[in-house]
């Protein structure tokens, strides 16, 4: 039965002043590279192995990845990087403090755009400090300018099809560090789960979810070591 396991990346320096993330690279905080490091060891103490690693471009999922490994004695294992797996683009959000937006649109406005299935957030402006169009590692990527659930759904479920479903059907053991939402992105699809209750599947940072999977990758078992 293929074995997958979902990390959500610890906790980050914007997770800790409660601000909007989305694609801006922010590393991790002292208690982000604990629950990395304990996350490695859990998975190392419980038994599982892995012979291939993915994760996005965004520092705080890298970190974590290889703070796990490293705790795992896996620091040596191939790993595939990908901004198909980069947390959802928060648009004009990005560095907002979560608290403070609510006090300025209101509760019921920043909840749909936090947690609707298909309403993207307002776009990033023009000229933003948080516009990544001319970071390298999306050259040549129409970066957008802001995503819903939906629209992050889109983007990688195709790399998940293309990329890691082939070797967990090879036999390969796999684990996925990335971020909230591009793991809620699976675990909708793993699991079947209905668009209006994907939306509150609350993943936590630095915790392992085991998938075991049928041969079709469908899931049989899922649980948080």
């Amino acid at each position: 039965m293929p074995t997958l396991v979902l990390l959500r990346h610890g906790q980050s320096s914007w997770n800790l002043e409660n601000r909007f993330t989305g694609w801006w690279d922010v590393s991790l905080t002292d208690k982000g590279i604990a629950e990395a490091t304990a996350a490695g060891e859990l998975l190392a103490a419980k038994g599982y192995d892995f012979d291939l690693a993915f994760t996005s471009v965004q520092t705080r999922a890298i970190k974590t990845l290889n703070l796990a490994l490293e705790a795992m004695g896996r620091l040596w294992l191939p790993v595939v990087k990908d901004w198909q797996l980069n947390e959802r683009h928060y648009g004009g959000l990005t560095g907002l403090n979560k608290a403070e937006t609510a006090a300025i649109h209101g509760d019921a406005k920043v909840l749909e755009w936090r947690r609707s299935f298909d309403i993207p957030p307002p776009p990033l402006e023009a000229g933003s400090e948080y516009d990544l169009s001319a970071d390298r590692r999306y050259a040549g990527l129409n970066v957008p300018v802001a995503e819903s659930l939906k629209d992050t759904i889109a983007r990688v479920l195709p790399y998940w099809d293309s990329a890691i479903a082939p070797e967990l059907k090879s036999g390969k053991r796999v684990i996925i560090a990335a971020h909230g939402n591009s793991l809620r992105a699976l675990v909708k699809h793993l699991s079947n789960i209905a668009d209006d209750d994907i939306v509150h599947e609350e993943i936590p940072t630095g915790k392992p979810m085991v998938y075991e999977l049928n041969d079709d990758l469908t899931e049989q078992r899922r649980f948080y070591l």
